[in-house]
């Protein structure tokens, strides 16, 4: 597990495996395959069993095709529709699923993109560059009240509506193409000492609003408790709360919002039970070796036998 990763270092890569109780001839699930890290280690537990990777981005099916193991098979589809898909290849239980939420090393590095703050770029932020709509025109387009909305809701920002309403006034009289426009624009709106934090949370929710993250999220959760044979696992790992606390909720009720519901005789009616009572964090080591471990959560629950 210390190979080099250059694409991306999967996230608490040990922990995922672990968490997955993974049998060697087992039916296994990664939903978001990026550069395949987690998979590659999926693989290598796997005798007579199989795994399907999913991801929309080309960038990432470029990266399966470096698997020729023929216990893999890399479906180019968003995990939002995984039942559907995995049903085009004859599956309709697995033993275990594996949700590496956010974006990778790769898609961030990769200037382009426009997911990134460091780099200047055109404004996409697309993860399936097939995708109609991108971030250059939710910043050009969408109504103030609109773009307050998302700010606030999906970036937290205190004073998204003065974010949204500089944008206004800015696309007025100029498109606001690029990452380095929108930093411009939104300048002199970041707190002194914490710009970097700032733009990021900027980015996190255009991001979110462009890819559809939290829906799409809620869309897969849902399918999960059909898909798993009893005894079946599902592993997420999120990187910030608005991920984080859906899958929470999930676990524990069954629902997204509310209590659990119980049936006459008080029994909680939900379908899968937490694996381990909090999320899992990193190490001290491996948030030393890779920042982006500091803010993961992975949580992880079974279906009952």
């Amino acid at each position: 597990m210390q190979e080099e990763y250059t694409y991306h270092r999967p996230v608490m890569l040990a922990e995922c495996l672990e968490g997955l109780n993974i049998r060697p001839e087992g039916i296994y699930v990664d939903v978001t395959f990026g550069g395949g890290g987690h998979s590659r280690e999926i693989l290598k537990h796997l005798d007579t069993g199989h795994l399907y990777g999913f991801d929309q981005d080309e960038d990432a099916q470029e990266q399966s095709r470096r698997i020729s193991s023929p216990n893999f098979t890399f479906i180019r589809a968003n995990f939002r529709n995984i039942r559907k898909y995995l049903k085009v290849y004859g599956v309709s239980k697995v033993d275990g699923i594996l949700a590496d939420l956010g974006i990778s090393s790769h898609q961030i590095d990769t200037a382009e993109r426009g997911f990134s703050t460091r780099f200047d770029g055109e404004l996409d932020m697309r993860m399936n560059k097939a995708s109609e709509l991108s971030a250059r025109e939710v910043v050009n387009t969408w109504p103030e009240e609109e773009l307050h909305k998302i700010f606030g809701m999906y970036g937290e920002l205190k004073n998204a509506r003065s974010v949204a309403r500089n944008i206004s006034q800015a696309r007025s009289s100029a498109p606001v193409d690029t990452v380095a426009d929108l930093k411009k624009v939104l300048g002199p709106l970041a707190p002194r000492g914490k710009e970097n934090k700032f733009f990021a949370q900027v980015f996190q929710a255009l991001r979110i609003e462009v890819n559809e993250e939290m829906k799409a999220l809620e869309e897969f959760l849902l399918q999960v408790p059909e898909l798993l044979n009893p005894g079946g696992r599902l592993v997420v790992m999120s990187y910030h709360s608005l991920e984080d606390r859906p899958v929470k909720n999930f676990i524990r009720s069954g629902k997204f919002y509310g209590e659990v519901e119980k049936d006459l005789f008080g029994n909680e009616l939900k379908p899968l039970q937490a694996v381990t009572r909090k999320a899992v964090e990193a190490g001290a080591a491996e948030t030393a070796l890779n920042p982006r471990a500091r803010s993961a959560r992975l949580r992880i629950a079974e279906k009952p036998a």
